[in-house]
């Protein structure tokens, strides 16, 4: 994070994230992960919530620190360094944990919130169908109420935590007749019965966090665990959306930082032609490029926070976010690139990180919404607020030396 943003709690807060990173963590899980032999590292949860380090911006009744965006991205940034496996796990109790705090009963926050926050219980998103990514309101999963319980019959995949984790957020139709925004609930699932994992994929990156497709059949979900109100799931993914593309934004700039520095470094040892590499052009600007998306991104995610903390209208928030998560995640993949042509051959070794990171960094400008879908979200709002402007700026259009010729004005 940009020091001059930062608060001297955000400082402490860093430090805090640094020092479990940098001390907690034996680089033989990371290895073990990136070789599918750990499907879900529990321990990894369990040591940041000994911390104090997991649900940061919820209430401290419930175990988090009542922090806004702002301070939570730092500690994001930190954890991105790891990868995005850990990453998203680590991210995982910010979403879900937003959904069950912003629409929970006091039950639900009590049952699933709490015990997550401490470590105890760990969560997964269950979103994406086989028949669709982006197509969220086209989900085919169904929920029936009957009584006291629904019944869940369906399918979600790219499920990360499916072989793993305690229970799962579910998004499914309730409704057959409505909009589809109008027809969709939000369920907390435990994991047990009618819940079944029928494929844990082979993944390029990203790997140890046992990401899966899971089968509902028959799943019988009590009607408490309804997360806000029936056909009204639709406010809940909207929702979402920020702290889904919130994290996947600082997340990738942890990654990035981490590759530029493994890159930097190496270019003050490295020698060609008599003398270290960082004296070439060809080396210490792809160096001065990467600060300069680094910073850049970082700013966007920081606007990004700032207008969700202070309840700015949702549709700028959602303009920022959006910018955010594209910026960032388009970035690091810059940035993780460089670093290996910095390194040249070795680069594309595993005798260096860069490897995994490069494998890592390419699926988050898919996830959480592709960055196509952030341009559409971009635009979107960008045309709706220039629209609904009260106080318009001059418009240079009529500076033109011959502004008046409107025949010259053709537009159809």
């Amino acid at each position: 994070m940009l020091d001059c943003l930062m608060t001297a709690e955000d400082r402490e807060l860093r430090k805090e994230a640094r020092a479990f990173v940098r001390d907690d963590l034996d680089k033989a899980l990371l290895r073990d992960m990136d070789a599918d032999k750990v499907r879900y590292p529990r321990v990894f949860l369990e040591k940041a919530a000994a911390r104090g380090l997991l649900g940061l911006r919820f209430p401290q009744k419930y175990g988090g620190r009542g922090l806004p965006w702002a301070s939570e991205i730092v500690a994001l940034e930190e954890v991105g360094v790891l990868g995005t496996s850990l990453g998203c796990l680590y991210s995982l109790v910010s979403i879900v944990g937003e959904a069950i705090n912003k629409f929970g009963s006091d039950y639900l926050k009590e049952k699933y919130l709490k015990p997550t926050i401490a470590g105890r219980l760990t969560a997964a998103e269950a979103l994406t169908e086989p028949r669709g990514g982006s197509d969220f309101f086209g989900t085919t999963t169904i929920a029936r109420r009957e009584g006291d319980h629904y019944i869940l019959n369906g399918q979600k995949r790219f499920v990360v935590g499916a072989e793993g984790a305690d229970y799962f957020m579910v998004y499914a139709r309730t409704r057959e007749d409505g909009p589809p925004h109008e027809s969709i609930s939000t369920f907390i699932v435990d994991r047990g019965p009618g819940v079944e994992v029928k494929y844990v994929y082979g993944l390029m990156g990203t790997r140890g966090g046992g990401t899966g497709r899971l089968i509902f059949t028959d799943c019988t979900v009590p009607a408490e665990n309804l997360l806000g109100v029936e056909n009204q799931g639709g406010l809940i993914f909207y929702q979402m959306m920020i702290p889904e593309r919130m994290t996947s934004a600082a997340g990738a700039v942890g990654m990035g930082r981490a590759a530029m520095e493994v890159a930097a470094r190496y270019s003050t040892r490295r020698k060609a032609f008599g003398q270290v590499i960082k004296e070439f052009e060809g080396v210490n600007f792809k160096v001065a490029d990467m600060v300069t998306l680094l910073d850049s991104a970082r700013g966007m995610i920081y606007i990004a926070a700032r207008s969700v903390d202070t309840g700015e209208p949702s549709g700028r928030s959602r303009r920022y976010v959006s910018e955010a998560k594209k910026l960032a995640t388009e970035n690091a993949w810059k940035v993780v690139n460089h670093a290996m042509q910095i390194m040249g051959g070795i680069g594309y070794t595993n005798i260096f990180p860069i490897e995994k990171m490069l494998r890592d960094v390419r699926l988050i400008m898919i996830w959480t919404g592709t960055n196509e879908i952030m341009d559409l979200i971009i635009q979107h709002e960008f045309y709706k607020e220039m629209a609904q402007e009260s106080n318009p700026p001059r418009n240079i259009e009529f500076d033109a030396e011959e502004a008046d010729k409107d025949e010259e004005k053709v537009y159809e």
